[in-house]
């Protein structure tokens, strides 16, 4: 007779939600949540990958695919379409073979 009687409970028992749970719930600034860390925090600007190839390519000596590849982390056919992307927007890359070293890409100065 326990059989029924737990089905009997359990149907009977009422059903609750937990409420639901964001990734992050907004804080008040009285407790120095979330709101309070934005307010007093300046933006800075994180440097992007294309920064940081614009950077490379602007030194007197330039940069070498392999140079790219270890600064952005990117495959090798991604870092040449990089620079395809960056004559299209209006950069003047150049590209020179040069013995022992194979081809350097540098900015050309305007």
């Amino acid at each position: 007779m326990t059989d029924s009687s737990d089905a009997i409970a359990l149907a009977t028992k009422p059903h609750t939600k937990r409420p639901r749970k964001m990734a992050r719930e907004p804080m008040d600034a009285a407790s120095g949540g979330y709101a309070a860390a934005e307010a007093t925090s300046t933006p800075t600007k994180r440097k992007s990958k294309a920064d940081q190839v614009l950077s490379l390519l602007k030194r007197p000596e330039g940069a070498t695919i392999d140079q790219l590849v270890a600064a952005t982390g990117w495959l090798p056919h991604t870092t040449r379409a990089a620079l395809t992307g960056l004559k299209k927007k209006g950069h003047a890359v150049t590209s020179e073979k040069l013995q022992g070293q194979g081809r350097v890409y540098r900015l050309k100065s305007a």
